[in-house]
């Protein structure tokens, strides 16, 4: 595509208020993954005062739950989960700096102004897509939570991983944007 963005991690500030929601991306470097479970986890964690097992300062969580790599892959099928899963839990992940998030679906208002106010951007992968992606998924580590399985918080090493901008720090939805021109169209 023409109008394609690529982004080399990590995410900072400058770079997440860049973006503008329809964005399309191609993201290159270390991205983490971890759901619901884990980010439960991390939040207690911090709750307790406790270090994270990752610095997430700049960083992008991909919710995904892979399924077991083949011979001579990196990772199997690698789509993404329903974002608002970890909605009790990305405000509090986004105070730690966290800059990006990929997923699928909707965020809840308390989601979206926490990214306002950090300068943070969600990006949503292609449902559907899950072999193709996983294709630009080079290696994949487990660092904590392994009896998550495949919701452990883990490190991917990716390269031109495709993603929109579907909510940008500024809170433009895409979402919403497609939809708004069809409200306007009489049958």
């Amino acid at each position: 595509m023409e109008n394609t963005i690529k982004i080399t991690t990590p995410l900072t500030e400058d770079k997440a208020r860049k973006l503008k929601a329809g964005d399309f991306v191609l993201i290159t470097g270390t991205i983490y993954t971890s759901r619901d479970a884990a980010h439960k986890r991390m939040v207690e964690a911090l709750a307790a005062g406790e270090k994270l097992p990752v610095d997430f300062k700049d960083q992008i969580i991909y919710y995904v739950g892979p399924t077991p790599a083949k011979p001579g892959q990196a990772i199997g099928s690698a789509g993404p989960t329903t974002s608002s899963r970890m909605d009790a839990y990305a405000p509090r992940m986004l105070e730690e700096g966290l800059r990006g998030m990929i997923g699928k679906g909707y965020r809840s208002p308390a989601v979206v102004e926490a990214m306002k106010k950090h300068g943070a951007v969600y990006f949503a992968a292609t449902g559907g897509a899950a072999a193709l992606i996983a294709k630009t998924i080079k290696k994949y580590e487990v660092l904590a939570y392994e009896d998550l399985g495949p919701e452990a918080l883990a490190r991917l090493t990716v390269e031109d991983f495709p993603a929109i901008v579907v909510i940008d720090s500024e809170g433009r939805n895409f979402y919403e944007q497609g939809q708004e021109k069809y409200r306007t169209i009489n049958c």
